[in-house]
């Protein structure tokens, strides 16, 4: 049986790193123990999540070292799926610096999206790509260890 591809945005680690026992971090959990899907990244979600976590008010809040930062940023790249990054088409009108996430689901046929961001929770879908909350993603991946 094929493996789901998943798409994580940039919020969904951020908050893994901020409060593991969230849905985010239960999320990132399972894809290390358990590996049930394959995380797609691309260089843009790294330059995003690179970016992110170096903002002083988020920095403040990771309570990892800046050792620990780096070796889960590489974990990530080693592990994950990466896709080219050459789609440029437009998929979220009301914030185009979503367009990375849409961009490599399509570039990875990725299943899922999971996201916090409103923007893309309000398109529901993008070309075949279903776009979901961290705990919607949890529900479904209990959904699919139960069948």
């Amino acid at each position: 049986m094929k493996r789901l591809r998943v798409v994580l945005d940039a919020n969904v680690y951020v908050s893994a790193l901020i409060q593991p026992a969230g849905p985010p971090g239960r999320i990132l959990r399972r894809w290390v123990v358990e590996n049930p899907f394959e995380l797609v990244a691309s260089r843009s979600i790294l330059e995003e999540l690179r970016q992110t976590i170096g903002e002083p008010r988020v920095r403040k809040r990771i309570a990892a070292s800046d050792e620990e930062i780096e070796a889960f940023l590489i974990s990530m790249q080693v592990l994950s799926l990466w896709t080219p990054g050459r789609l440029r088409d437009r998929w979220v009108p009301a914030d185009p610096d979503d367009d990375i996430y849409v961009a490599a689901a399509r570039e990875a046929n990725a299943a899922f999206i999971v996201s916090g961001d409103h923007h893309l929770l309000e398109l529901g879908a993008v070309e075949g790509t279903k776009i979901v909350s961290p705990r919607r993603f949890l529900e479904i991946l209990k959904d699919l260890s139960s069948t």
